[in-house]
Formats: structure tokens, C-alpha cells, sequence
């Protein structure tokens, strides 16, 4: 796909709050583009979850525009992993991949190789209950970016996690770079931030 007909998301002078409550954020300018990787942080109430329901089109902004070019497909990984309990952690990867035309058999191998990009090859064909929760997040990640959707929002990934499960999850994010999709982050974790390419950061304005 040539550069200038790649998707992406440019905002101009977004702001927002509720009814008559303080801004969130005001005045924010965005250029999101493929193959990176955003980490969006701020304080509490700073509006990150909101932010990300804007740039998916659940909530229109209270002032700006926001323009999103070749965004055909969105897809969310929250913060609470939700998956099917006697369905391995390969179903879960194959099934977007057989979604989009994929044989059984490639959907297959592309679903190893994308769990394997998050750390989770040992787990392949472990059923998601059996696995922890920072697997499980993992598992999401692996997911979403095998749906290629044009954005990936993701919420939180270890605001439930442990440290040492929290750095598992953090390499997969950083290895999430690079595969043809927007990814925006909303996180309150240092080294999540560090794991992304770029940072987008709110405060609450007056």
C-alpha cells in the first residue's frame, strides 16, 4: 500500500469533558499512523479511556475534528482478557485469521507464529482457562493483531498484573510493532510506555 493511501488518524484541537465538568483534555493535535506503537498516559481522570472510545467512534468529542482515513476495522484487546474456557490459546488466534478466508491450515500456522511473537508457543494448546492472567492478556494482543485490524485500542494490559507477569506483557507490545496496524495504549505503567515507539500524553486542563 503506498504511504499516502495508508490508514490513519489525524485529530485537530480535540477536547473534551462531560456536560458542564472540567476538560479532560483540550486543544490535543494527533497524526496516528500505521506500524507504531502509542502509549497514552496521563493522570486518573485525565480522559485516557475516553480518548480511545473517540478514536474508535463510540463518543463524538465535546470540541475539534478527528479524521479517520482507510479505518475500515477496529479492534479492542480490555483490560479484563475474556476468551472461550475450552478453547485453546491457538483457537483464539486462528479463529480471526479463518474470519478473514484463511484455510484451516494457515490459519493454523499463523496462529503458532503469532503466539510465538508474544512469548506463548508453550502454551499453544492450552485451554484459556488453564492460562495465567498475563498469559491470557498476552493471548489478546496475539488476537487482536491477527484480526490486521487498521487500530488497535488497548486498555490497561497490566493494571492487573504483577510485575513480573507486567514485563511479559510489555515485551509482547514492543514485538506488536511493525504489524500494519495503529496501536494506541492507554496505561499508567512506565515501562509500558517504554515499550511503545511514541507517547501521547494528557493532562487535565482547567
Amino acid at each position: 500500500m503506498p504511504v499516502d493511501d495508508a490508514p490513519q488518524v489525524v485529530a485537530a484541537g480535540l477536547g473534551h469533558r462531560f456536560t458542564d465538568g472540567p476538560w479532560l483534555f483540550s486543544e490535543l493535535d494527533l497524526a496516528l499512523r500505521p506500524n507504531r506503537t502509542y502509549a497514552l498516559v496521563g493522570p486518573s481522570g485525565s480522559g485516557k479511556s475516553t480518548l480511545l472510545s473517540i478514536l474508535a467512534g463510540w463518543v463524538e468529542p465535546a470540541t475539534g475534528s478527528l479524521r479517520r482515513d482507510g479505518i475500515d476495522s477496529i479492534a479492542w484487546v480490555f483490560q479484563n482478557p475474556l476468551g472461550v474456557a475450552r478453547r485453546t490459546a491457538e483457537d483464539h488466534v486462528a479463529l480471526p485469521l479463518l474470519a478473514r478466508g484463511h484455510s484451516h491450515r494457515s490459519a493454523r500456522v499463523e496462529a503458532r507464529t503469532m503466539l510465538a511473537r508474544v512469548g506463548l508457543s508453550h502454551v499453544a494448546s492450552a485451554p484459556f482457562a488453564n492460562l495465567s492472567g498475563g498469559e491470557a492478556q498476552r493471548l489478546m494482543l496475539a488476537r487482536g493483531l491477527a484480526s490486521r485490524p487498521d487500530m488497535l485500542l488497548v486498555d490497561e494490559p497490566t493494571a492487573q498484573l504483577d510485575t513480573t507477569t507486567a514485563e511479559d506483557v510489555n515485551r509482547a507490545i514492543a514485538a506488536s510493532a511493525g504489524h500494519g496496524s495503529i496501536v494506541v495504549i492507554a496505561t499508567h505503567d512506565r515501562r509500558t510506555r517504554d515499550a511503545c515507539t511514541d507517547v501521547i500524553e494528557l493532562g487535565r486542563s482547567a
